[in-house]
């Protein structure tokens, strides 16, 4: 089986979270290749109105809460509307209620399992939902992209976020069980993995000390920005990358060698 490779400029990608950090990042890398791009936001709205003016007739944003798959279904309607084609990359990069200040995070002997079940929502959920309501578009097309978000946390818990990273360990599983799954289908599943990002709405409570001590670690000499990290994500939803899937690729400067 050839899998079909589809230029960005020719692909409609869904980025979930696409309004703002590192989401607006993501969006903003495939509207300069010339994708069309659905920008998902939860609370953001007005950051969504800005960016997809910014690209009249490219970019549509679309109000839903990737936990609730009626909201999803709606979204994928809504977005078939806008351009008369289906989705065919999926960007799973909504993150529901985190913080990453490690002073204030909850440790080992007080958090409690309802954060997990948060992170869990958001993740996994999330993400299950968007993929399969994205399936009937891909196999319309003949192909499909779906690209999760992960963390360098998995091999390097500098700051054990405990609940977030439980979350993103088992949304690695479920991109390379979906992998398997889908790739007869013609669907790819990959995943990027960066540290801390300077600088997103979420880790804008981290102190510059920390972010300088990251830097210092990594052969770069630098903590990744989210522009760096969403042009990585290009190639998963590239032509080039045709014939990679369940692949998990770290995004930090080279902090963590996997």
């Amino acid at each position: 089986m050839t899998t079909t490779a589809p230029a960005i400029s020719e692909q409609i990608v869904l980025v979930t979270g696409g309004a703002r950090g590192l989401g607006r990042a993501i969006s903003e890398a495939f509207l300069r290749e010339g994708a069309k791009v659905v920008v998902n936001y939860f609370s953001s709205g007005e950051a969504a109105a800005a960016l997809v003016g910014e690209y009249p007739g490219r970019a549509v944003a679309i109000r839903a809460d990737v936990r609730d798959r009626a909201q999803v279904d709606a979204l994928y309607v809504q977005a078939r509307e806008f351009f008369d084609a289906p989705v065919t990359t999926v960007v799973n990069n909504a993150l529901v209620d985190f913080s990453f200040d490690g002073d204030a995070r909850p440790k080992a002997e007080e958090i409690t399992y309802g954060r997990f079940q948060d992170q869990f929502a958001g993740a996994i959920q999330g993400a299950l939902n968007v993929i399969q309501a994205a399936l009937p578009g891909f196999d319309e097309f003949g192909s499909g992209r779906v690209i999760t978000i992960g963390t360098n946390l998995f091999q390097y818990p500098v700051v054990p976020y405990h609940d977030y990273t439980a979350a993103k360990a088992a949304l690695l599983s479920l991109t390379r069980t979906f992998a398997a799954d889908l790739g007869p289908r013609g669907v790819t599943v990959n995943m990027l993995s960066g540290g801390l990002l300077r600088t997103t709405d979420a880790s804008a409570a981290t102190p510059d000390e920390v972010f300088d001590l990251i830097a210092a670690s990594t052969p770069l000499q630098s903590v990744t920005t989210p522009a760096e990290f969403a042009d990585a994500i290009l190639f998963f939803a590239s032509p080039w990358a045709r014939s990679v899937t369940g692949q998990n690729l770290v995004v930090d400067g080279g902090l963590v060698k996997d």
